[in-house]
Formats: structure tokens, sequence, C-alpha cells
């Protein structure tokens, strides 16, 4: 089964967009697999602004969110995967969804292989 957090960043994105306002990603940046620019990361987070008009080419992937964005006037390629989005949230309003970090925030490939059901057939 897809994992139903990309699904949710997308949606509260397209809300936050439709309703005139700015849409804000709140990232873990702990993972190697976290790519923004570091000199902006606070106690291991980093708060991306996703407003059209300040990125190019956002991909709002199952398994990554990528765009090109400007910082102090440097262009940078940033990519997120999803496991390491804590929150999406319209700045102006605070609206959004903060994630269980528990929950989303280990890597697929991280993840325990499920365990087998205790139940047995019977005939």
């Amino acid at each position: 089964m897809t994992p139903l957090k990309p699904y949710l960043i997308r949606s509260i994105h397209d809300w936050i967009i439709d309703n005139d306002l700015t849409p804000h990603l709140l990232v873990d940046t702990s993972h190697p697999q976290v790519s923004v620019p570091t000199a902006y990361i606070e106690d291991g987070k980093i708060t991306l602004n996703l407003r059209p008009g300040a990125i190019n080419g956002l991909e709002l992937g199952n398994e990554r969110i990528e765009f090109d964005a400007s910082f102090n006037r440097q262009p940078m390629h940033i990519s997120i995967p999803t496991f390491s989005v804590l929150a999406i949230f319209a700045k102006e309003s605070g609206k959004g969804m903060v994630f269980d970090p528990e929950e989303d925030n280990i890597p697929p490939e991280e993840t325990p292989p499920p365990r087998r059901s205790h139940l047995h057939v019977v005939k």
C-alpha cells in the first residue's frame, strides 16, 4: 500500500494555494537524503517557502519533493524525501497539518518487515 503522507501534502498544498495563502514545509534535516541549504537549518529543522513565485519546478512526488529556489541570491536545487516532512501549513494562518515524526519519519528502506500474522488457516 502506498503511504498516505504524500497525498496529504499535495492536497493541503493545493488548498493553501487555492486560498491565496503561502505554503510552508517544516522539514527534519537529520536524514542524509535531505538536500537543503545548511546555513538555514535550526535545531535540525528548516522551514521552506513553497510560494509559486519563490520557487521553480515544484514536484510533489510520492517519495520526494523537489524544486529550485534561491537562497541569498544563490540558486539551489532542493530535494526532500516525503518521510522527512514534519508539517505543511499556511504562513498567514498556521492552518495545515503536522505529521507524527515517529509514524512516517522512517525511510522506506529502514521500515521493519511486516510481522507474520498469528492467524492460521483452518480446514
